[in-house]
């Protein structure tokens, strides 16, 4: 795919309810998607789920998430650079509504799905952070919905802090072939958000065969950028200007697992 196709600007969305609204569709995939909501104070949004799982994640402020019957008050943060958020999981078939009395912007990570799961809470004390690489080649990952810490039936989701000046998502990487106990098949989407005035970051997405995906993007707050297939890597933060990104991955393998092969070429080196 081209890089007119992977590229998401900010503002791209052509649903006046989100500002970011990535479903497969809009990808030309069959798994993943994602939305981010912005809600004025006292403002409310509904929806219903349909075939696929989601995770409502506060990027900003709190808010109330009432799935049927039962209710999430979720505490929510500041912004996404002031560490991990509490968030609640939406089954498949099911009608929702998040509620925010002092406003906020919140993501909703999706996936299609088969099997139909509780809603749940997931308390921001239980999410594993962990720091990845070393140097400038150090971030901070937090598994909120990592195949290992909270249970969904497809849906995988991260958030990644790469502070100012350094490189993540690297080596390149990538998850394009079903290969048993090696390589799992997974669409992804990066969003980002850049901390302070002004600030951006790079993303690269090579070719992993023959007309296969390829895009090098400056990224601002707002944008997003679509890993159907290829290396992707490295993510780049501006100099003095932390970067932030939210992955959301899916795909068909009938056992949810993050398995990936990394770029032969780039691993010397790698701390």
């Amino acid at each position: 795919m081209t890089q007119t196709e992977l590229y998401v600007p900010k503002g791209g969305s052509t649903n006046a309810q989100y500002v970011v609204d990535i479903d497969p569709k809009r990808a030309g995939w069959t798994h993943s998607s994602l939305r981010i909501v912005e809600l004025a104070p006292g403002g409310t949004h509904t929806f219903t789920s349909g075939d696929s799982e989601w995770i409502v994640l506060p990027l900003e402020g709190g808010c109330t998430v009432h799935v049927g019957d039962e209710e999430f008050q979720l505490l929510g943060r500041e912004s996404v650079f002031a560490g991990v958020s509490d968030f609640a999981y939406v089954p498949r078939d099911a009608q929702a509504s998040i509620a925010s009395g002092a406003g906020g912007r919140f993501a909703l990570a999706g996936a299609k799905c088969e099997r139909r799961l509780p809603a749940r809470y997931g308390p921001a004390p239980e999410v594993p952070v962990e720091e990845r690489g070393s140097g400038t080649q150090l971030r901070h990952v937090r598994n909120f919905a990592s195949a290992d810490a909270f249970d969904c039936d497809k849906l995988i989701a991260v958030e990644v802090v790469t502070p100012g000046g350094n490189w993540s998502s690297y080596p390149p990487h990538k998850h394009d072939e079903h290969r048993p106990g090696v390589e799992a098949e997974l669409e992804e989407i990066y969003y980002f958000e850049i901390d302070g005035p002004n600030g951006f970051g790079y993303q690269r997405v090579s070719p992993s065969r023959e007309g296969g995906s390829d895009v090098l993007a400056e990224v601002r707050s707002g944008d997003a950028v679509l890993v159907p297939d290829g290396w992707h890597g490295p993510s780049i933060a501006q100099p003095g200007h932390d970067m932030y990104y939210l992955n959301v991955m899916a795909g068909p393998g009938e056992t949810r697992e993050w398995r990936i092969c990394f770029h032969p070429d780039h691993t010397e080196g790698y701390r």
